[in-house]
């Protein structure tokens, strides 16, 4: 059976993606993501490498170099394309929130 393709994503998940937009390997996402959020969000080691194999397998990143023992990842036109459809649906929701409230000041 097929891999169903991912609908939304987790925080952790979108952060890898977008760390990914530039290349990197494990431990540099965890610290690029670490940096961009002022440690808001970090990302397990475990959790990482899970989402790591997972995006591989269902062709968002591909891996683009090993040097010692450190793979190396990219952001494919796919998982670039995901990307973007999470930050609009991200958007969405803040422009939901937005009129929710702008309802609430004006009965």
């Amino acid at each position: 059976m097929a891999r169903k393709k991912l609908e939304t994503l987790t925080e952790q998940m979108f952060y890898v993606l977008l760390a990914l937009r530039s290349e990197r390997h494990g431990y540099g996402i965890m610290q690029y993501v670490a940096r961009l959020t002022g440690e808001r969000v970090t990302i397990g080691a475990g959790t990482l490498y899970a989402l790591l194999d997972r995006f591989e397998k269902d062709g968002y990143i591909h891996r683009t170099n090993t040097v010692e023992n450190r793979k190396y990842y990219l952001i494919s036109p796919e998982g670039e394309e995901r990307l973007q459809q999470e930050y609009h649906r991200i958007q969405q929701q803040a422009l939901d929130m937005e009129r929710a409230l702008r309802e609430e000041e004006n009965p």
